[in-house]
């Protein structure tokens, strides 16, 4: 594995290697002394054409403790926001002598260019494209799962789990990836949205459950965990006027509140991939509820990103516990 681009073609022993190393990249995370020397003399660019800090810092966090040297690259207020193109971009990037670079870019199919043009030689992980992929955010949330789901997790999928994803599925990355890898490690997938905000085609796959509101899901299915998306209002026009009739009325019928909540079996989980707009498709009791791994979806995204980067540019086994 050279990059790590998305999940739509992720094979389940690289995905099921990745979640197996993120898990030993944790424990080495509960040491006292949290750093470890595997990327020291390394250097990973962090290159973000749109603001994002939940994931910078996690990538940023991840490299350090990787000991690998960090360059943060923000479009804003540098020759990128002058007019340089990307090629340039990368090409300075190669010139510095990069090993890997961490790209979010507002278009989808950046990181894929980026990755196979040859302006550069080193590994590109793709941080969200556009609304295509987000493979770290997929990985942390499967690894979630495994975490809380499945019985001595290391070297399993996500086999049997049934697992909804409920919300703005067409203008979602984490989505996206999601969909592709829960499918790869096994799980069944339930989408839950309004018909505008499904990507064209989704409504008639077979090997996907669609419902148009989440009672219907609920009384379907007995979900093991249960995906809240948020509706990105910056990427609608109208600022989601078109989509849904109002605000309210997503809430009423997509919504995950307590009642909604206590209908999951008792051991269901709730995720989220952030940032939340709480009262609009979850409610503070249900984000904050004993139910909620929102938090520790943060956590183990440093621990996803140093595994990723760990394998990409190391070479070696992970370190043991």
């Amino acid at each position: 594995m050279k990059h790590l681009l998305g999940t739509q073609d992720m094979s389940r022993a690289d995905a099921t290697l990745i979640l197996d190393t993120t898990a030993q990249m944790a424990a080495t995370q509960e040491r006292e002394i949290r750093k470890l020397p595997t990327l020291r003399g390394r250097t990973v660019v962090n290159l973000f054409f749109e603001d994002s800090t939940r994931t910078r810092i996690s990538f940023e966090a991840a490299a350090k403790r990787l000991s690998a040297d960090v360059i943060n690259f923000s479009a804003k207020g540098s020759s990128l926001s002058k007019g340089e193109s990307l090629k340039d971009t990368a090409l300075t990037l190669q010139a510095m002598g990069a090993d890997a670079v961490v790209i979010r870019h507002w278009a989808s199919g950046a990181a894929d260019r980026l990755a196979h043009s040859g302006w550069m030689h080193g590994a590109v992980l793709n941080a969200g494209d556009g609304t295509h992929q987000h493979p770290t955010q997929a990985l942390l949330d499967a690894f979630t799962m495994r975490r809380h789901l499945v019985d001595s997790p290391e070297g399993k999928g996500l086999d049997g789990l049934t697992v909804a994803i409920v919300g703005d599925v067409l203008h979602s990355r984490v989505a996206g990836s999601n969909i592709a890898l829960l499918k790869t490690l096994g799980a069944n997938v339930v989408v839950v949205a309004p018909p505008t905000l499904l990507p064209f085609g989704m409504a008639s796959r077979t090997d996907i459950s669609v419902h148009y509101t989440l009672d219907s899901a609920l009384e379907a299915h007995d979900l093991d965990a249960i995906m809240m998306l948020r509706v990105q209002r910056e990427r609608m026009t109208g600022g989601g006027s078109g989509f849904f009739p109002s605000p309210e009325e997503y809430t009423r019928l997509f919504g995950l509140d307590r009642a909604r909540m206590d209908r999951m079996p008792d051991h269901a989980i709730i995720l989220h991939p952030g940032p939340m707009n709480r009262g609009l498709e979850i409610s503070a009791e249900a984000a904050d509820s004993p139910r909620s791994v929102i938090v520790e979806q943060v956590s183990n995204g440093v621990a996803v990103r140093m595994a990723a980067l760990y394998l990409l540019l190391s070479g070696e086994e992970a370190p043991s516990e």
